[in-house]
């Protein structure tokens, strides 16, 4: 898209950094709510954000003709069923955190953000710590209904807000059909970058009890495969370069035209 990936916050009093792209506030594992990880949660990024504006290190000017991407991942559910949550409480949960995200979404339209890009959830299904149980040949059908309950509450908030609002502020950046498009894909097809046995990592646990970067008296307790390019997964949540690729050649159009 000719966009340079923003600075890391952590990253911004470090020797030659520049914000000429902005700033990525997010941290790894974090969600709407507190999550399984130490670090800020959705609404504190924000917080981290409104304090840049405070210091006037971005001019009114900057944020006008800025986008802001949200994403939330699926890190909430993951902590929701660590927790003992049941599956009977998730639609209550669902509920909750997306209310929270629409509070969120609004707050940053009015620190003057004028374009908000808002990422759905993604297959969980068809993620490898869902698909091992099927031997990576099939996704979790209840994984994806639980995206798919998701996505559907959250794009009629931002429905709402973007009803509540003088211009569409808010658009919906279609993670789920993206994914399945980038997995579904056949060689023959244009653009396509074909994927092999896509719904196994690179790099995987060589038993269970363990995950991908797992080292135990010195030895690695994962493996990884010789090309990474050919996997549409990295781990057992995360794609690969690849994969994110293929991922973002299926929102092109849509995200260009946003833009």
């Amino acid at each position: 898209m000719g966009i340079g990936s923003p600075i890391p916050f952590r990253w911004r009093k470090m020797e030659n950094a520049s914000i000429e792209y902005g700033m990525n506030f997010a941290f790894g594992g974090t969600g709407v709510f507190e999550t399984l990880v130490s670090a800020p949660n959705m609404t504190v990024q924000i917080d981290l954000f409104q304090r840049q504006l405070q210091k006037t290190l971005f001019f009114k000017a900057d944020i006008n003709s800025s986008i802001a991407l949200v994403s939330m991942a699926g890190n909430d559910y993951t902590a929701y069923l660590a927790r003992n949550g049941t599956t009977e409480g998730l639609s209550a949960f669902t509920k909750a955190m997306i209310k929270q995200l629409g509070l969120n979404l609004r707050r940053i339209e009015s620190l003057g953000v004028q374009k908000i890009a808002v990422m759905i959830l993604q297959p969980l299904g068809c993620l490898p710590s869902e698909t091992i149980s099927y031997f990576y040949k099939n996704c979790s059908t209840s994984g994806n209904s639980l995206s798919l309950v998701h996505n559907q509450v959250l794009e009629k908030t931002v429905e709402k807000l973007n009803n509540k609002s003088k211009e569409s502020v808010f658009v919906i950046l279609d993670m789920y059909r993206a994914f399945l498009s980038a997995l579904k894909k056949e060689a023959h097809q244009p653009g396509t970058m074909k994927f092999k046995d896509q719904l196994r990592p690179c790099c995987e646990a060589v038993t269970t009890g363990y995950k991908c970067g797992n080292v135990e008296g010195g030895k690695k307790m994962y493996v990884v495969c010789n090309n990474p390019n050919s996997k549409f997964f990295w781990d057992d949540v995360h794609p690969s370069q690849a994969g994110w690729r293929a991922v973002y050649l299926a929102l092109k159009s849509s995200a260009f035209s946003y833009i």
